[in-house]
């Protein structure tokens, strides 16, 4: 199935699905994608919104790119338990095995894992994994929240005691989601007009989470030496908008406001 079919069908089920009903479960077994390498074009649009050099070894962040249409696939099956229409991704933990290259013909799996209860619905664990020639070289372990009224609501995680040294200042236009989107394939309508945003309880539409960590990431001076990456999305990026990259070298963080108040993204590498 394509992936514009995929989001069709994402659209037309997602109202007849209800989160957090008792009892419900994951869709069982794995999507996959034949081994292939990544389209050039699409490669390059991605490198140039995310910042990344236009040449040289495949962003750590892009297979999770490549097997999107795979988690599309996945999250708008009939027996998959939430909606994905507004699913908001809330953390992503990477692992590389290896430095990837362009050419290399990655075969893509995507799985569900854990359906959790979260303090503001619940969420979702979703599995990708990339092999070459058999061998994992990448994985990634992704949350996904459907918002929905709880009965109880845990104490939001704690934010650091001080604020990272500034690096540098970000404007973000109001088309990112959508110049993202084209870029990537995700189309989730949360990040494209305000209109379709305010529909999930969005003020504006809200940078894509992967955008974010995928430009945080394009500003190390060596990205493809990166083997880990732990990211947390913490409060929406909304479009247009600034906000301040910032850096100890091992952990990284955006933070918006007129003074850095607001947190939006927490982030480690190793």
């Amino acid at each position: 199935m394509s992936l514009a079919l995929s989001l069709a069908r994402g659209a037309v089920t997602s109202p007849f699905k209800r989160a957090g009903r008792p009892g419900a479960t994951l869709p069982a077994g794995r999507l996959r994608l034949p081994a292939a390498p990544a389209a050039p074009g699409s490669l390059a649009a991605y490198r140039a919104i995310c910042g990344f050099p236009a040449t040289g070894p495949l962003p750590v962040t892009y297979p999770h790119v490549l097997a999107f249409p795979l988690a599309m696939r996945l999250m708008t099956r009939r027996d998959f338990p939430l909606p994905v229409t507004g699913l908001v991704h809330t953390w992503i933990e990477i692992t590389a095995h290896r430095t990837l290259r362009p050419e290399d013909s990655l075969e893509l799996t995507v799985y569900a894992e854990e359906l959790t209860p979260h303090r503001r619905g619940t969420e979702v664990t979703v599995v990708t994994e990339a092999r070459l020639a058999g061998e994992l070289v990448w994985e990634s372990r992704s949350g996904y929240l459907s918002r929905h009224a709880t009965r109880t609501e845990a104490a939001p995680k704690g934010e650091p005691a001080t604020p990272l040294p500034a690096v540098t200042e970000w404007r973000l236009p109001g088309n990112l989601g959508r110049r993202y989107a084209a870029a990537s394939g995700d189309r989730n309508p949360i990040h494209l007009h305000p209109l379709t945003a305010r529909l999930f309880g969005f003020p504006r539409a809200i940078a894509h989470g992967m955008w974010t960590v995928a430009r945080c990431l394009a500003e190390i001076p060596d990205p493809a030496t990166l083997r880990t990456v732990r990211a947390d999305f913490r409060a929406p990026v909304l479009l247009p908008g600034t906000v301040t990259y910032a850096t100890d070298g091992a952990a990284f963080e955006l933070r918006g406001g007129e003074h850095g108040e607001r947190l939006h993204l927490t982030g480690t590498t190793g």
